[in-house]
């Protein structure tokens, strides 16, 4: 049943990411933050603004994490199919300190360099996610995912105990 749930988990993963490869720019932005809306960032889905288009500064989305907008995280997100490397996450860095930012999460539909990921590391505050793990989220948060309960039988031994009657 477990190895039945994780190729069942595989095949939806890959649905899922065939599916974001044709949304378009700016509804793939939209997906990612009703995903970290989902996730529990930001009060209400308001709180959860897309910013990005052509001059945007290196930042696509802005989550206010307090009913002030005190605490924001950036959000940079992009629908790639080849690695996304350093010089894009050091621009998305540039791009959070022109904002004065400490939080920032970068996501993409393909994958991270290990340059892009040791520089990631190297500085505070950047999150990668990866092509993989926005499927895993999206599933286990059932955006543009539904799920569905399956019944499983199994004999209830205290009801066919006569003694216990």
């Amino acid at each position: 049943m477990g190895q039945a749930l994780s190729e069942m988990r595989r095949a939806v993963s890959e649905q899922v990411l065939e599916r974001l490869s044709t949304v378009s720019p700016s509804f793939f932005e939209t997906i990612v933050l009703d995903l970290l809306h989902r996730m529990g960032y930001g009060a209400k889905r308001d709180d959860l603004q897309r910013v990005g288009g052509s001059g945007d500064g290196g930042i696509d989305g802005v989550i206010s994490l307090d009913k002030l907008g005190l605490e924001k995280v950036y959000v940079q997100a992009k629908r790639w199919q080849s690695s996304v490397g350093r010089p894009e996450i050091q621009a998305f860095y540039g791009a959070l300190a022109g904002q004065r930012a400490k939080k920032g999460v970068f996501i993409t539909t393909s994958s991270y360099t290990t340059q892009a990921i040791d520089f990631a590391r190297s500085v505070e505050g950047i999150v990668l996610v990866d092509g993989a793990r926005l499927a895993e989220l999206m599933i286990d948060h059932e955006v543009g995912v539904s799920a569905r309960t399956v019944k499983l039988p199994k004999i209830d031994s205290d009801y066919f105990d006569e003694d216990a009657a």
